[in-house]
């Protein structure tokens, strides 16, 4: 398997069939009508990803609540996830339940471009390259809405990417924008795309800064944060 065009954000995630910690998926049917996000990890028992997926694990209720699932990878068997996962609980305090995706092999990892270029001593034993830290946030229509990649040095900040999820998810039932350091219950962008006198219908507080530039209030209870 092996991705023939770059993954850009408006490309379709491509499909795949795994093996998990949790059973044998297609990832299209995993996906479902749910949204998803999937993040890789480039080996078991490491430290930043055991903190990582520690924190995934706490903060999996709240993204159930928006319909969200969560999937992990890891470039290792399941067997080797299995023990990982106990280590993460004890640590962590969580339970972790979401799948985590066994790709020794790197399949999955090359279709989805998780191939760090950046650091070539991170490879395994046969000189075969580890995932990087990727997240792909993927929507129902199988449409990738946004992609992070991180070094192996820093760990994910799990509160940014629920918050992605609620500007994106927000902005879709809303027709709005969500601006710089944006948090459910902030005023939003009244979307570009509507012109300023149906905007004035529709968002009757809206307040115009510049002809491109609207703002309008919207209450946390409008937002997918609302749950």
């Amino acid at each position: 398997m092996s991705a023939t065009t770059p993954l850009r954000l408006g490309s379709i995630a491509p499909n795949f069939d795994a093996e998990t910690t949790t059973g044998p998926i297609n990832f299209h049917e995993f996906i479902g009508d749910n949204w998803v996000i999937l993040f890789s990890h480039p080996e078991d028992y490491t430290p930043v990803c055991t903190t990582e997926l520690g924190a995934f694990a706490k903060l999996e209720p709240e993204f159930t609540k928006r319909g969200v699932k969560l999937i992990g990878l890891s470039a290792n068997t399941i067997e080797s996830h299995g023990g990982w996962i106990k280590d993460i609980d004890e640590i962590s305090g969580s339970q972790l339940k979401f799948p985590i995706i066994g790709d020794k092999e790197r399949k999955v990892a090359l279709a989805y471009d998780m191939i760090d270029h950046q650091d070539a001593t991170n490879v395994d034993s046969k000189g075969v390259a580890f995932t990087i830290r990727s997240v792909f946030i993927i929507d129902p229509k199988k449409t990738i809405r946004t992609i992070l990649s991180y070094p192996a040095s820093t760990g994910r900040n799990t509160a940014e990417v629920l918050r992605i999820v609620d500007s994106l998810q927000t902005g879709d039932k809303n027709k709005v924008t969500t601006p710089i350091n944006w948090v459910p219950g902030d005023d939003v962008i009244v979307h570009p795309t509507i012109k300023t006198e149906e905007a004035r219908k529709i968002f009757p507080k809206m307040t115009v800064v510049k002809p491109y530039l609207r703002f309008t209030p919207l209450p946390k209870e409008d937002t997918s944060a609302n749950v």
